[in-house]
């Protein structure tokens, strides 16, 4: 089982930022494809952002294009989504996943999806 873990997670106000991180241990991230998604209360998984493990090629949600990104950093292990502008529709639990293929079938969808973290918690609220 891959070891990988996501961070980053907390309260913010509205129009606040947060940088959620997903280290990996004991394997290398950047030959997966990582996807971002996010579930908020009572609802689906939304995939939000996904980087191709090829090319590093990044698709966003409409959701959230124009305020989060998508990175990674090869030499720490890790892959990072950036989020600013936070609105309260932005709460909810953030999972790293990844996938071993190397393209991002964008849109993801969960199932397409090899393995996944624990998720992190996002509240944006006043």
């Amino acid at each position: 089982q891959l070891q990988f873990v996501e961070s980053g997670g907390g309260l913010v106000e509205p129009g606040g930022s947060l940088r959620l991180s997903c280290v990996a241990s004991g394997f290398t991230l950047s030959t997966y494809t990582v996807g971002w998604f996010r579930q908020a209360p009572g609802k689906e998984h939304e995939a939000i952002s996904c980087s191709s493990g090829n090319d590093f090629s990044t698709y966003y949600s409409d959701s959230v294009k124009g305020r989060f990104t998508i990175s990674r950093d090869i030499d720490k292990n890790a892959a990072y989504l950036e989020m600013n502008n936070l609105k309260p529709e932005d709460s909810g639990v953030y999972y790293c996943a990844l996938d071993v293929w190397q393209k991002c079938d964008w849109p993801m969808r969960r199932d397409d999806m090899d393995y996944w973290g624990k998720g992190t918690r996002v509240i944006v609220s006043p």
